[in-house]
């Protein structure tokens, strides 16, 4: 990797917006202006990495309320004061959950059953009290402004109510259509203002009485009751007793000329790093080169990794005791082994059928992530969601917040897997955000949403970063693909040549071709601190609505060597 050359040749750029940015004072980069300038401000206020996280965190379940919000879950990978540090914010299955109440599958996916206790206000609330600098109702008042004023709908989420419409009108209470439809029936139109006044009230209380109100007190109580009346399994006790969320060491590996720290279980960093591990023993020219055995071997690369983690799902909330044994796994050896099985041909030992947790491996589930930086050297990147888009489709009455369908994802099948089902168990999670260090020195904060696709998406990120020694907009902005377990291999139209496609399904694939910037294929959001010259870096996917932002001042250049809106 030529490091001069990835930082030099990064071009700021629009797309109708500004996605890709370059400045000093720090950084960050989220899936939505509003929320990226919720950090920004954090920033000019003096606050820190963890200020500017949270801020941003908050704001994105107001002006994202799709992918994230405070009745979901957030996992978090940090770098404070020379320490990395992993936030195992998962959330918890109601102390009444059996599965006997999700006989219907169904209830898994849609309504109040669906709903895991949320801990995301208890992963923001903490990571704030350990290590933010602002006071907590600074850190809150930009999500609390956006709620009361309202934001503008965007084309993204008024074709999401539109596609989502459906499932919203199927819950008995019509609550997620009364508060997220327009007059409760139909989706918002691109442009229309969007206002939560409801929402705004329950953070106003967050602000004023802490984290802690959300669990304890008359929010607590207000969601039990709605949860009584609708049939739902969270109770007043499931929120007062939920654990603080846990610091876990970091998980790291070497990609070639840099170092990848991520989460550990049970979230996916180690899907990730053995991806990346089993993508060192290919050549970086081979990876470059476009051959169609090129994509081949990245495809079965991402078959193998996945199906491992399938084969040996490790909850350390479960089964601690098998830490050593599961880590073992990450060995060079191993990972070399993995990579030599690797052959020309599709790998026929490996299931026909896929295996997904969390509904459809076709849609995915919807989630956000945010990476920041600030000027004195601390990182944080949190991934957060509500699982399916709009969560369960239901809201929490007179609060104004979705609640979450995490319990979608647990095994209702295997008694001994141990994400199955039972009561205050975590939840089966894909997210790998990733701290990236070069000459020892921290570089990057990257992570992507996409369900079984954020390992994939992240890891093309990195090739095209270290192998391809691109700049961060060109390789955020490189197509994707995404191979699932049964040998589907998503691309995106036009981005591939048609021998490529040939090759592939003459092995054996099937290529499913998708739209250019599928949603599909992730949203990578990454902020840089450059090593070889003053300042910051940041992109923002251009799949999706986001910006990049910077409290210092920009150097931004008009123009694109791409061209093009958002699309």
């Amino acid at each position: 990797m030529d490091i001069g050359r990835v930082e030099s040749s990064f071009s700021p750029s629009t797309y109708g917006r500004k996605a890709a940015y370059s400045a000093k004072g720090g950084m960050v980069a989220s899936a939505f202006p509003d929320a990226t300038q919720a950090g920004v401000e954090m920033l000019k206020k003096g606050g820190n990495a963890v200020d500017a996280a949270c801020a941003t965190a908050f704001a994105l379940g107001v002006c994202e309320p799709q992918a994230s919000g405070i009745g979901g879950q957030s996992m978090c990978i940090m770098h404070m004061d020379k320490k990395s540090v992993a936030i195992d914010g998962s959330s918890r299955s109601p102390s009444r959950a059996h599965s006997s109440a999700y006989r219907a599958k169904r209830r898994r996916l849609l309504g109040y059953k669906a709903a895991t206790v949320p801990s995301t206000v208890a992963v923001l609330g903490i990571m704030h009290e350990r290590y933010g600098a602002l006071e907590w109702q600074k850190v809150l008042a930009p999500a609390i402004r956006i709620a009361r004023r309202g934001y503008r709908i965007t084309k993204l989420q008024s074709r999401i109510q539109a596609k989502e419409l459906e499932n919203f009108l199927s819950i008995k209470s019509r609550s997620g259509a009364r508060y997220f439809l327009k007059d409760g029936q139909v989706p918002y139109e691109a442009g229309d203002r969007f206002v939560q006044g409801d929402l705004a009230q329950t953070l106003r209380a967050i602000s004023d009485s802490g984290y802690q109100s959300f669990y304890r007190g008359s929010i607590a109580k207000r969601i039990d009751q709605d949860m009584q009346r609708n049939g739902g399994l969270v109770r007043e006790e499931d929120l007062a007793y939920i654990p603080e969320p846990i610091e876990r060491a970091p998980i790291r590996r070497q990609y070639r000329d840099v170092s990848v720290v991520t989460m550990p279980p049970p979230a996916a960093g180690l899907t990730l790093l053995l991806t990346l591990m089993m993508l060192n023993h290919l050549p970086s020219k081979f990876l470059r080169s476009k051959k169609p055995s090129s994509y081949h071997f990245v495809a079965e690369t991402f078959r193998k990794a996945f199906w491992h983690r399938v084969l040996r799902p490790f909850n350390p909330h479960t089964y601690s005791q098998m830490h050593d044994m599961h880590y073992h796994h990450l060995k060079r050896s191993f990972a070399r082994q993995m990579a030599d099985s690797i052959h020309n041909s599709m790998d026929d030992t490996l299931p026909i059928m896929d295996h997904a947790f969390g509904g459809d491996e076709d849609e995915g589930g919807e989630t956000t992530h945010l990476s920041v930086m600030d000027d004195e050297g601390n990182a944080v990147g949190i991934t957060q969601s509500i699982e399916l888009p709009y969560g369960s489709k239901a809201v929490a009455d007179g609060l104004g917040f979705l609640y979450n369908n995490y319990m979608s994802a647990f095994d209702f099948e295997n008694t001994m897997n141990p994400f199955y089902i039972r009561p205050n168990e975590v939840p089966w999670t894909s997210v790998s955000p990733a701290l990236i260090f070069h000459d020892k020195r921290l570089w990057m904060v990257v992570g992507s949403p996409g369900s079984q696709r954020i390992f994939s998406t992240v890891a093309q990120f990195l090739m095209g970063v270290v192998d391809g020694s691109l700049p961060i907009d060109a390789s955020m902005y490189l197509p994707r693909l995404h191979c699932t377990i049964g040998g589907e291999i998503g691309i995106e139209d036009g981005a591939f040549e048609k021998p490529v496609t040939r090759y592939l399904e003459g092995l054996g694939y099937k290529v499913v071709v998708r739209d250019r910037f599928s949603f599909y294929h992730g949203a990578v959001h990454a902020v840089m601190r450059m090593q070889t010259r003053d300042g910051f870096q940041g992109v923002a996917e251009v799949r999706r609505d986001g910006t990049a932002a910077s409290a210092g001042s920009g150097a931004e250049k008009s123009g694109s060597r791409r061209g093009g809106d958002h699309p």
